[in-house]
């Protein structure tokens, strides 16, 4: 059974007011004063987000506990600094974002202007395990249709700027003005996928190989196929339906590619409209179908998945738990719809983010 890892990116909010604080130095010093964390904790472009990553890990209970402890685990170290940690992709509050200090950081802001201004986004990266590249880019030619599902099923950003932007993932809207980010052309193999890498940083628009943004690609870091598309999860139980069914595509599409299976022809045109209806609609619908390239109601469009991945999820014994999954968040709604359905039951968007600071470690110690 594959190994699946998940990175979450969370928001660091003042405890009062739930604007986005700009305190990740301070929470990142407390959690290397103590005996745990101070691994695990990182650093993103902005002040105002706060990065863990989980172990690469087997069974989908204990990746769930990893994400349960560490989101504990941020929530205390953020408290001294008067702040809280909220599992939200956008801030529904208006912000200017700080960033972050270092060369790095610097040549960002200065080679993208705006763009790297207004960058304030959360997203939640799955890694699972591929035994090589070869294999790790056979499967990235062949999940491409159906990351946009994923992304439907996380999307937690509905507010921007304090509007309701009317899309489920603002965030990837945002996410996509990078010039490396969204779909990708399939890339046929390895030596062909490093290639068209070192195109792009050839180009000098790309500091490094960590700027390749595609929503999904092989790591730089680990001998895992990285898929990149989705929100932050509002709730712990989103994030391991995702990682479940990202685990699922990676195995479905490694098995298509050791037997041979043609790569599905779909253009990055189309893609690129699929990741937006996708963006735009939620599990609101509609979506479009995967397979045939169509307008489809989200249920349509998940049961495709389902069943797409059917022998790779009852082979990990996550078939069932998977299935229940989709069917809960088609009926209760993403991220998204929490929060609005928040909104509209009369409490302020400052309200709406300590409400979702609360769901975020509702279940840590």
């Amino acid at each position: 059974m594959r190994t699946t890892g998940v990175e979450e990116e969370l928001l660091l909010v003042d405890a009062r007011t739930g604007a986005p604080l700009a305190v990740s130095a301070a929470v990142i010093a407390a959690a290397a004063l103590r005996d745990t964390g101070a691994d695990v904790f990182t650093r993103e472009l902005n002040q105002e987000q706060l990065e863990f990553a989980t172990r690469p890990l087997r069974d989908m209970a204990e990746l769930r506990e990893e994400i349960v402890r560490w989101r504990g685990e941020a929530r205390s170290r953020a408290e001294p600094a008067g702040a809280l940690v909220a599992a939200l992709a956008t801030s529904p509050l208006p912000v200017e974002p700080s960033v972050n200090a270092g060369p790095r950081y610097r040549w960002m802001t200065e080679q993208y202007a705006l763009t790297s201004r207004e960058q304030l986004t959360c997203g939640c990266h799955v890694h699972v395990s591929v035994e090589s590249d070869a294999e790790g880019v056979g499967v990235l030619d062949r999940i491409r249709p159906w990351l946009a599902l994923l992304n439907a099923l996380s999307g937690n950003s509905p507010f921007w700027q304090g509007l309701d932007t009317g899309y489920s993932s603002y965030r990837s809207q945002v996410w996509n003005r990078w010039p490396s980010a969204g779909p990708y052309e399939p890339f046929g193999g390895p030596a062909q996928y490093h290639r068209r890498v070192e195109d792009m940083l050839a180009t000098g628009v790309l500091r490094d190989p960590g700027m390749v943004y595609f929503d999904a690609r092989l790591s730089h870091s680990y001998p895992t196929v990285e898929i990149r598309v989705a929100d932050v999860c509002l709730e712990p139980d989103t994030t391991v339906l995702v990682a479940t069914l990202a685990r699922a595509l990676v195995e479905t599409a490694a098995r298509d590619w050791h037997h041979g299976e043609p790569t599905p022809e779909v253009s990055t045109v189309l893609l690129r409209l699929a990741s937006w209806r996708g963006a735009r609609s939620g599990l609101r619908g509609p979506l479009i179908d995967p397979v045939s390239m169509r307008p489809a109601s989200p249920e349509a469009a998940f049961a495709a998945l389902l069943r797409h991945t059917e022998d790779a999820l009852r082979a990990s014994g996550d078939l069932e738990r998977a299935r229940q999954g989709v069917a809960a968040h088609l009926e209760r709604g993403n991220g998204a719809d929490r929060q609005r359905a928040l909104h509209a039951e009369g409490r302020s968007l400052a309200e709406v983010v300590r409400a979702c600071a609360r769901i975020t470690t509702a279940e840590a110690a």
